[in-house]
């Protein structure tokens, strides 16, 4: 299978657009066709292990690739990785409402199904291409991602990882999992900006022609570790299927039966996954796209108009705290019937106007497949407390904004199509805010995320994780920081790399 730019050039294989990360006109890389699933294979899914589905999935995107090499990758990955046998197993609220929990790899939060396997992929991906050079990852994250790609890059031979962050815009907890990395190709920054920030810099250090020739020179090639990598969305497309099939092996449905997924987002790469396999026969009713306070994609599936003419907000669910949803322009690539040269004029509105628009016929194609609604903090703090208080389980901030907006959705529609909702991290990685919805902001004044995940712990007879217990002792390696122009990142990421190599 080939894969194509958004932006209209470049056709490669799969193991050299997870190489590349991103193509060089700037575009992401989407796969020529989707492949399709029948009902036969959805059915042998439901005695299949996750890593059995993984393969199945995966083998049909990565054909460049031996399926003993897919396999391989995916046994590297998940073996011994993750706290709970299925992966990512399947929790029921209700007999119609279920959670997908995807936080029990290393780093507690979705990003490890696929971080886990991407660096396996992308070595692999390095022999087949004969690239000897070392593979030079670089990451923006929101929170999440940082930490699981550190952990899945870390001490690779023949890879760096740098990986930049909002300075004030992640949990402390984040921050902890991504400064006390230790690893000989690990490298943390600091940007004095938000997350958007973050990533647009990313993006331009990908663009900078002196920056990629410096680093050419010093036998490096960039890649990236961030969903716009189509190696990082892969994999998520798996636990759609997986979570199907198990409904299935459980008899909450029947096959063919159609289930709605709700996703909390801000990327868009998660819900995307969930496009894609839809797209591959999966049977989906309805993608449920669920924002924070930073609702800009609320907006677009409502009007058509995607805009970051608006106040940025920091909020109780950080990894959301978003205005540029990379991942978006893969959906705009169909959208517009993979005409490139359409998705390279939006995105060029965007990043001189700020804004572009899809029109109404567009929209209303989208608005046949997506939904879409928001939930600020108060609401967000609210859901928390009643799904705790009515099914004593306990959900992290991403993932009750993901609850609330199926709330407000099944209200306003009557739709009680049995629904999944994507749990995106656990509740230890935002313990001072948790624990604030359940004991009160006073009673967690002035403790800190670990006393916090103490008083979880006693209320809901959970365990804190061990990564947790463990960031109480680990000392802070990574202490860089850099302003968000592209002069300056790039100077940042020079000077860390020639600094480990010292």
């Amino acid at each position: 299978m080939s894969y194509f730019s958004t932006r209209g050039g470049a056709c490669v294989t799969a193991s050299q657009a997870i190489l590349a990360g991103i193509a060089e006109d700037g575009g992401l890389y989407v796969p020529s066709m989707f492949p399709q699933v029948n009902d036969e294979l959805l059915r042998r899914m439901e005695d299949m292990t996750y890593e059995q589905r993984a393969v199945e999935i995966l083998s049909l995107y990565l054909e460049d690739y031996t399926r003993d090499e897919v396999a391989a990758c995916v046994h590297a990955a998940y073996t011994g990785k993750f706290d709970h046998p299925e992966i990512a197993p399947l929790h029921a609220l209700t007999d119609k409402t279920h959670i997908l929990e995807l936080f029990h790899g290393p780093t507690l939060a979705f990003k490890d199904m696929a971080l886990q396997l991407l660096p396996h992929l992308m070595k692999c991906a390095q022999e087949k291409n004969g690239e000897t050079r070392e593979i030079a990852i670089l990451v923006a994250t929101s929170g999440d991602t940082g930490k699981a790609a550190l952990e899945g890059f870390r001490n690779v031979a023949g890879t760096s990882c740098t990986v930049f962050y909002p300075m004030d815009g992640v949990s402390e907890i984040q921050q902890l999992q991504m400064t006390t990395t230790d690893g000989n190709n690990t490298h943390v920054i600091a940007v004095h900006g938000n997350f958007d920030d973050a990533q647009t810099g990313v993006k331009a250090l990908f663009g900078s022609e002196s920056f990629v020739e410096k680093m050419r020179e010093e036998g490096r090639v960039l890649s990236s570790a961030n969903s716009i990598n189509f190696g990082r969305l892969v994999p998520q497309i798996v636990y759609y299927f997986s979570a199907y099939a198990d409904l299935l092996r459980d008899g909450q449905i029947a096959l063919g039966e159609p289930v709605n997924f709700v996703v909390p987002t801000g990327n868009f790469g998660d819900i995307l996954a969930g496009y894609y396999a839809r797209c591959m026969g999966l049977p989906v009713a309805r993608l449920i796209c669920a924002s924070n306070r930073n609702d800009v994609l609320t907006e677009f599936f409502a009007s058509g108009i995607y805009s970051i003419h608006r106040l940025f907000y920091k909020t109780i669910s950080p990894s959301m705290d978003i205005l540029v949803s990379s991942n978006l322009e893969r959906l705009l690539y169909e959208a517009a019937d993979r005409d490139g040269s359409l998705v390279k004029t939006w995105m060029e509105l965007l990043h001189d106007c700020g804004s572009y628009s899809v029109g109404e016929q567009r929209r209303e194609w989208l608005a046949s497949i997506f939904a879409a609604g928001c939930a600020d903090d108060a609401e967000t703090r609210q859901e928390i407390r009643a799904i705790f208080s009515e099914y004593e389980y306990l959900m992290d901030p991403h993932t009750a904004v993901a609850s609330k907006v199926l709330r407000d959705y099944r209200r306003e529609t009557g739709d009680d199509t049995v629904s999944v909702i994507v749990s995106t991290a656990s509740p230890f990685k935002f313990a001072p805010d948790v624990s604030a919805v359940l004991q009160g902001q006073t009673a967690v004044r002035h403790l800190d995320a670990f006393a916090c995940s103490d008083i979880l712990h006693n209320l809901c007879r959970l365990p804190v994780p061990q990564q947790i217990l463990e960031l109480r002792e680990k000392p802070v390696l990574h202490e860089a920081q850099c302003d968000k122009d592209t002069e300056s990142m790039a100077e940042a990421v020079l000077t860390s790399l020639r600094g480990k190599e010292e």
